[in-house]
């Protein structure tokens, strides 16, 4: 049985197409396999619950797992992971930015052995410069800073085996980073490159701001390089201003003459101070994240999920223990 998760937010536009052509891709996919089609909808607020109910009345392979609000990408992907039942689960995201046709090429290399199989970008097609400059860089920084073998230029648009599905389930941390937590994983890895197509309908649910957030996850999650730098920068600092203060001393006794500069002492203040601002924030990054830890909240809170059982009908349960109340739907 193959599982295929999408997380969705504020979809509408996009999930009929991708349900449509996923539909038509698993028929043609050798040996045809069992598939369930997962949508975890987190916490839409647009038409994206209604649409995807639609879907349920002629699609018995899917299945709605709907949080109760938006947790963000990252979780709600742990969410359709975990609710998976699949040998294999495949992990795309909802704006077809990721070609589906590309699961049979996946499937293929699971049947040869390979516990994952991620899609490398080629190409990005309808993204401006920036944004295809900022993520080449974001992937290159994430790779040196960290001590995680994350191939480049992949998002997670993947196949995992179920080993390391259950592999993942394991690991509670918050601040998630995909990606690198299955390269973490380890196992049997292979990428397949392919181009990215332009998003479907709709605009991108990860701004300048979100992009920024999601790279500071990457290496602090992977990564005490942050503070060793800021310990690092200290120490340069510290001989420097050594050197600066025996030359001082040294005017002073040999020629009597030390000119006193307001300009050198307050760049001396001003440096000085931005870079005790910055270990002071390297630090609370990563306290903020041992705080978060602590508390130990559950990642997700599900609000109900609907498989579809048959044309026309879907069973609901409100979590994972509640028994399944079939409601038939007009």
């Amino acid at each position: 049985m193959i599982s295929i998760v999408v997380p969705v937010y504020n979809e509408e536009g996009n999930v009929e197409e991708l349900a449509r052509r996923v539909a038509r891709i698993m028929e043609s996919v050798e040996g045809g396999p069992e598939y369930e089609l997962i949508f975890v909808n987190d916490g839409s607020t647009d038409g994206t619950l209604a649409a995807l109910r639609r879907i349920a009345r002629t699609m018995r392979q899917l299945v709605i797992v709907n949080l109760a609000r938006n947790f963000g990408h990252q979780l709600a992907a742990t969410a359709g992971l975990e609710a998976a039942r699949g040998d294999a689960v495949i992990l795309m995201d909802g704006d077809l930015q990721d070609p589906p046709e590309l699961i049979v090429d996946f499937i293929a290399k699971w049947r040869e052995g390979y516990d994952v199989v991620y899609a490398i970008r080629r190409s990005r097609k309808g993204e401006r410069l920036f944004k295809r400059v900022t993520a080449g860089l974001f992937y290159r920084l994430v790779r040196r800073l960290t001590k995680v073998d994350i191939p480049l230029d992949t998002g997670d648009f993947r196949l995992m085996s179920r080993r390391v599905v259950d592999a993942l389930a394991k690991m509670r941390e918050r601040h998630r980073f995909l990606r690198g937590l299955v390269s973490w994983v380890g196992f049997n890895q292979i990428g397949i490159e392919y181009d990215r197509d332009a998003r479907y309908s709709g605009t991108t649910k990860y701004p300048l701001s979100k992009m920024l957030r999601f790279a500071v996850d990457g290496v602090t999650s992977f990564s005490d390089i942050p503070l060793r730098l800021a310990s690092l920068l200290g120490f340069v600092i510290s001989i420097g201003s050594f050197f600066v203060g025996i030359y001082e001393v040294s005017l002073k006794l040999f020629t009597g003459y030390n000119l006193p500069g307001y300009t050198s002492t307050i760049f001396a203040i001003l440096f000085l101070g931005g870079v005790q601002l910055i270990g002071i924030g390297i630090l609370g990054e990563y306290i903020g994240r041992i705080y978060d830890e602590i508390k130990g909240r559950p990642l997700y809170l599900v609000a109900g999920i609907e498989r579809a059982t048959e044309p026309g009908t879907v069973a609901l349960a409100l979590d994972e223990t509640a028994q399944p109340v079939r409601v038939r739907r007009e």
